[in-house]
Formats: structure tokens, sequence, C-alpha cells
């Protein structure tokens, strides 16, 4: 038995039995606050923390919020972190200046890309890549499609390659040969005499992180992987160092962006799989509540302080797709929780453009300076400026974490009239309006495209808000997109948080086949499985974590012969044959697109593999309110609605019993988030704690 594995039997109990330790955090780092969700295991208890974040500085944001946690970081023993480090690092281009050594002739695959344009119809476009065309050098070697070495690695070359890279002062350096998927030979010999050179760890093979086919995305994603490496790994070095010091001696494991948990050291190897993982945390919490409260399917919402991140959750799983784009021409190939991400959170920034055309977004006023009613120097609005200005956020009780005491109204006030009323020639308060409704119509325009678009009906899917300012605008999101329910999880401003709590461990492999189905040999399949099985068996050991059981998936990406995209068709391992593979696929094809194409041969070009140990399940049910009666109101507050101002009830939501019924026009006011109930509507609190919105006429 390896040291991980009796360390993960040890934490066990020594007897398969899950043995409660301590206190479990998650912990999700947005762009204004730091949210963490703390499961004491023991009382079977939960709280919620929200500190500010401090950006540049993420780690400082992740220890105030832990040092509020708990009374000392040696009581927790496991942290979960969803973390948008390399996101941002990615968008804003602060990587590590990175070497790419390439096959002679290809050192251009990263810039060519797939001839795309970042506008569709637009007839010119520029695009930087992240390594620049003098650190991108070429060396003579060549493996064929079929796998044969055509031309050996010429490792002197190699060798002189990488100290150019080093002399021009790169810190990280990821070598791609061009049909490696098909036989890694050349680019390993490569890769370890680089590594004997290198004065650190930041060399990335592109077959280590993609051993697949197509060049391009293989190359765009190990490249970007190797540009991490040294932002991510300092970064999570730094704060395991900063928890140790503060007596933490339990596992830091990081959320994936397939939703799924990994440690510390493979995020630090892989980081390019930390991309979106803080909100894939949010979209696993919300697929777990849409399940427990019976609606499987949901369409989610996360607005923060800065983005609104929107993806779509179907007979209650999270939907996966095999690669995004985090920015035009920087394309990451690996399994993530579809996610459609714009710039409408509660700090981006109202304008009037140049056309006279209402804009909100994507610029954002962050936490610092943040929204204009925070009086810290900003004077442009935003959509917290409208929001408080109209009375929906009460100024004199703002969100999370001690941020600041109170907001001004004036402030907010002042910055809607000049830079969005006098241009308009509007009344304040109907620029604040103008400045909600264009937002929602972006924030619905986002759910329209992971749903519409993708050939689903918004009218049959709930939506689920969440995030610190999604609440606020539930009403209106289920009148943009039709949707007949809305459901606000108990703490909507910590699901990400909460989601990191619930996510399992995962490891994902994949091969490439490139075979006719016909030709398929089912053993040789079988051993390839058995392989990606143990190598992912070998990361889940090393995380040292108890798990109440293993889980695996295997998927093929099939498609007909003479197309070019293929269908992901997830197979059994009873079903691991020609006949069996090709009912499969003949069902998945014909549930996306209607039919089947009888008579025409089938190929299967990837294997792909993922193993997911199941942490202990997290029970909603410590959730649910422990009050039996209505409290009373907080009293009213004005709100403008719909060009007139109205009396709104208002409650503290939390202290709100099960099957409490709340009528709009009301406010709900929790520490993580203020929920607006517009007239015409009305919440339900169910057994679970979520509250359900309806329409009062449905």
């Amino acid at each position: 038995m390896s040291a991980a594995q009796e360390k993960r039997e040890e934490k066990r109990g020594g007897g398969g039995e899950h043995t409660k330790t301590g206190l479990v955090v998650g912990v999700d780092v947005g762009g204004t606050f730091t949210d963490l969700f703390v499961l004491d295991e023991a009382s079977g208890t939960a709280t919620v923390v929200k500190v500010p974040s401090t950006r540049g500085e993420e780690a400082r944001g992740f220890m105030n919020g832990i040092a509020q946690a708990a009374d000392g970081a040696g009581a927790i023993a496991t942290i979960v972190h969803g973390t948008t480090v390399g996101t941002n690092a990615l968008l804003e281009r602060k990587v590590a200046r990175t070497g790419i050594i390439t096959t002679a002739g290809f050192r251009d695959v990263l810039e060519m890309r797939r001839r795309d344009r970042p506008q569709t119809w637009g007839l010119r476009g520029n695009y930087v890549p992240v390594v620049p065309r003098d650190l991108r050098l070429e060396v003579s070697e060549r493996v064929l499609a079929d796998g044969t070495v055509h031309t050996p690695v010429n490792l002197d070359h190699v060798e002189a390659a990488a100290r150019a890279l080093l002399e021009q002062g790169c810190d990280a350096v990821c070598v791609f040969f061009v049909n490696a998927y098909a036989n890694p030979v050349n680019e390993a010999q490569a890769v370890a005499r680089v590594r004997a050179i290198w004065p650190n760890g930041h060399v990335t093979a592109a077959t280590e992180v993609l051993p697949e086919i197509r060049e391009f995305e293989r190359c765009s994603t190990a490249v970007l992987n190797a540009a991490l490496q040294p932002v991510v790994g300092s970064y999570l070095t730094r704060l395991e160092a900063d928890l140790q010091q503060q007596g933490f001696d339990g596992e830091l494991l990081v959320v994936q962006s397939n939703g799924g948990v990994m440690s510390r050291q493979t995020a630090c190897d892989v980081p390019v799989r930390t991309a979106l993982s803080g909100p894939a945390a949010g979209v696993i919490a919300c697929a777990a509540i849409a399940r427990a409260s019976g609606f499987p399917n949901v369409v989610t919402g996360d607005m923060g302080g800065t983005s609104f991140d929107v993806s779509l959750v179907a007979g209650g799983e999270a939907s996966l797709s095999a690669q995004t784009a985090i920015d035009f021409g920087m394309v990451v190939r690996a399994p993530m929780i579809q996610i459609e991400t714009i710039g409408a959170g509660g700090g981006s920034i109202a304008s009037v453009d140049a056309g006279g055309l209402l804009q909100v977004g994507p610029e954002s006023a962050g936490s610092i300076p943040g929204p204009a009613c925070y009086g810290r120097g900003n004077t442009r609005p935003t959509v917290t400026d409208a929001n408080v200005l109209l009375g929906r956020i009460s100024a004199e009780r703002p969100l999370g974490g001690g941020l600041l005491a109170t907001m001004n109204v004036e402030l907010a006030r002042a910055a809607i009239d000049e830079h969005v009323a006098r241009p308009l020639g509007l009344d304040v308060h109907a620029a604040a309006e103008a400045i909600l409704t264009v937002a929602n119509a972006k924030m619905a325009g986002a759910i329209r495209v992971v749903s519409i678009e993708r050939g689903h009906d918004p009218r049959k899917f709930a939506y689920m808000p969440f995030g610190g300012g999604g609440a606020l605008h539930v009403c209106a999101m289920m009148n943009e997109v039709d949707a007949a329910h809305g459901i606000v999880p108990r703490y909507p401003g910590v699901t990400s948080a909460l989601g990191c709590v619930m996510a399992d461990m995962r490891h994902d492999g994949v091969q490439t086949l490139n075979t006719a189905l016909d030709a398929l040999d089912a053993s040789d399949l079988l051993a390839r499985i058995d392989g990606l099985a143990a190598a992912c068996q070998e990361r889940l050991d090393s995380a040292g974590v108890a798990f109440d059981g293993i889980r695996e998936v295997i998927e093929l990406d099939m498609l007909y012969v003479g197309q070019s995209h293929t269908l992901r068709v997830e197979v059994t391992r009873d079903a691991l044959h020609r006949a069996g593979i090709a009912a499969a696929f003949e069902d998945a094809y014909r549930a996306a697109f209607g039919r089947s194409l009888t008579g025409i041969a089938v190929r299967i070009l990837n294997l792909r593999y993922a193993r997911i140990g199941q942490r202990p399940k997290f029970d909603l049910a410590l959730l649910a309110p422990t009050c039996q009666q209505m409290p009373p109101s907080l009293g009213t507050q004005r709100v403008f609605h719909a060009g007139q101002w109205r009396d709104a009830v208002r409650y503290a939501r939390l202290d709100l019993p099960v099957d409490a019924e709340v009528a709009g026009p009301a406010i709900l006011e929790q520490p993580d988030t203020t929920i607006w109930i517009e007239p015409g509507f009305a919440g339900r609190v169910d057994a679970l704690g979520n509250l359900l919105v309806t329409r009062q006429d449905a």
C-alpha cells in the first residue's frame, strides 16, 4: 500500500467508513468578495463567511476569511478552494514569459488557430498570441499520423533551443511536437532533455496535458498550461505555506473546471484545469439543490461584482463541454462545465456611448474602488448604484463582510445623473431603471445562449440565481425568458463556496483511437481504459482523501465518416463491443439530431475516461429553517418600480419558516444577498430553505 493510500485509510479510520475529523471549508475567491462555507461535520452545523477580496493579493483575502471561519486553522480538516487566479491571469495576459519548442515547420500553429476571427461578421480583427513568434523555436523531428517515427528528435537542437529561451528570460516552456498523440517517444525524449537543464519545474509536455488529435487545440491547451504554472503554482504554494503557519495540517484541494476537485499538487502541475473553477463549483451546488428540490432542469445565473456566469442543468446534471475559449484564440481543450460569461455584475459600469446608446459593462468597478455609492473615489454609475437609488438595496444594510458600514445614496444619484440621466434626457430614477433594463437584457441574452441555442426551451427550466446580486434580478429574469419558477438557494451569496464542499474529486484522461468502428479491437479498447483508470486512480490516491466510493465514466468521441464534428457517447463496460457501441452511438445521435444515418460507416476518434472519488455527501437538510413561526416584518421600504414608488414589505429571509409565503412587492434581506420580489410575484420557503418564486397568477 502506498503512503497516500495509507493516509487515506487512516482518515477513514481503517474500516472504510468516513471519519468526521473537523471542519470542512469551501472557499470561493471572487473579484469583489471572498466567500466561505464552513461545515462542522461533528455537530452537523454550517456557517457562512463573506470578506472583501484583495485583488492582486488573493491569498490575503483568503486568509482573512479563514481567520473568521474558525478559531484556528488547525481545527480545519479540509479546505476546498475555487480560484479565479488562473482565469484572471489569462484574461489580463498576466502570465509567465513562456517559450515553445516545436517541430520544424509548426511554430505558427498557435497563431494560425482555426482561421477564425474576433467578430464573426467583421472583416478586421487583432490577435496577439500568448507566446510571441521569437519565443517559438523549431527543432528537427517528425512523427507521422500513424505513429511512425519518420525523423528521430535531434536532442542537441532541443537543448540549444531551451538554452536560447532561458537567455531570453523565459520562466516556463512548452514542448509541442506534431502527431505526438500517436506516438510520444520524440516528445518524451525532448522533455527529458529540457527538464535536465531547466532551472525550475515549469516544463510542460503537450501530450502529458492533452494526448489528443488536432494540433491547434493541443498546442493552445499545453501552452496556456505552461504559462500558468508559475502563476498558479506560486499562489497555491504560498497559500499552503500561510495556512501551515497558522497550524493547518489538513488537505488543501482545488476545484477543477469540470466541477470535480483535485489536489494542490495536481493543480500546480495542470493549472489550465482551474479555469472557471469558481463558477463551476456554483453550478455543482445548484445541480444538487435543484435535484433535492424537485426541479431537475434549471438555468443558473451567478451574478457577482464583476460578471454574470450562466449554465444549464438538465436532468439534475451539469452540462460538460470538451473545450472552451477563455478569450479569443485562447482555447482550452479539457472537460469543463459549460458556462457563458458576460460583464454584467453589480460593479459593471453604465455609460452612454458616442451613438447615444446606454451600455452596461464589461468594465467593472470591482470592490476597489467599487460602485459610486461606496464613496471610495469612483464617480461612474454601476448596477449596484441603480439598485441602491431605486430602494432595492438598503443603503443602511450593505452586503457582505464589513466592506463598508453604509452606502451613500447621494453619490449614486450624482453618478447616474451625470453619466446617464442628463445625456439621455431622463429623470434620474428612470435612468436608474434603464440601467437595470439593459443589464437584465444582457443577462437574458446569456441565458438564451445556454438554452435556446443548444436546443433547450427556457420555459421548461426553472431559473436559479446565486452570487451576491443574482436574487435582486430573479423576477426580471423570469419575465425575460418566461420561466415559470425561480429558485433562490438558502445562501445565494456563497453558493460557489457551498459547491466546493459538495464537489467530488475527479480526474479525466483521454486517448486518440482514430479507428473505424468495424475495425475496433474490443480487447485493446478495454486495455486502454484500464490504463487510463490506473493513471486516474493514482491521482486520486495521491491526494490522501477519504472517499465513500469510486465511480467511472467512459465516453467515446464518435462521428459518421465524412463528418468533422464528433458526438460524445457514454458507454458502459458491458457494452464495450462493436454492437453495443454502435447502438449507443445511434441512440445518442438520434437524441441530438432527431434521426440516425443508416448505412454510413462510423468512426471512433477519441476515448475519454473520468474516475470520480465520491466524497461524503453533504445533507442539504442542514440548511433547512429551524424557526416555526412567521416573524414580524422589519417594516416597509420605498422602492421605485415600473415608473412609480411602492411600499415593499421587508423580512429577514433566514428567519422565515418552512412554507412561509411572501407576496411582492417585498424585500428579503440576509447577510450575503438581498432578494427583490416584484409586484405580481410571490415567494414560498420549501423544506430545504430555498425560496420558490412564482407568478401570483400562475
